[in-house]
C-alpha cells in the first residue's frame, strides 16, 4: 500500500482537543495512480484542499449497470472545508474519467486545533 501523507509541523492545540470546524474529508476513487495524482495536484494547487492523501491500490467491489464488478482502484482522501465542497466536486468531475465518480464527504467532528487551523488557512487562501 502506498500512502502520501499530510504531515504538518504546526504547534497548537493538544491531543484530542476538539474544534468543531468547517473541516470535511471528501473521498473519490480512480482507476489509476496517475488519475489520483492529477486530481490531488489540481485540488491542492487551486487551494481547494489543504491535503490529499492517495492510498492504494485498493480492491473495490460494486454493482454497476446490473452487474457486480471488481476493480483495483486508488483512494483519494481530500482534506477541505464545507465552504469549498461545491468547487471540489466540480473540479473532481472535470478531471475524473469515470461516468459517475464516487464523491462523498464526511464531517471532521474533532481534531487538533493546530491541524484544523492549518487546514482552514490552506483552503481558499
Amino acid at each position: 500500500m502506498v500512502t502520501y501523507g499530510c504531515t504538518v509541523d504546526y504547534h497548537g492545540g493538544g491531543a484530542g482537543e476538539e474544534n468543531m470546524s468547517d473541516a470535511i474529508q471528501v473521498q473519490t476513487t480512480t482507476a489509476t495512480k496517475a488519475d489520483a495524482e492529477r486530481i490531488a495536484a489540481a485540488l491542492v494547487e487551486q487551494r481547494l484542499a489543504a491535503c490529499v492523501q492517495i492510498g492504494g491500490p485498493i480492491i473495490s467491489r460494486f454493482r454497476w449497470r446490473e452487474a457486480v464488478e471488481t476493480s483495483d482502484e486508488w483512494l483519494c482522501t481530500i482534506k477541505t472545508t464545507r465552504a469549498a465542497y461545491a468547487q471540489v466536486e466540480q473540479a473532481i468531475r472535470g478531471l475524473h474519467p469515470y461516468d459517475e465518480p464516487e464523491i462523498i464527504a464526511v464531517p471532521i467532528v474533532a481534531g487538533s486545533a493546530g491541524y484544523l487551523a492549518w487546514l482552514d488557512e490552506q483552503v481558499g487562501g
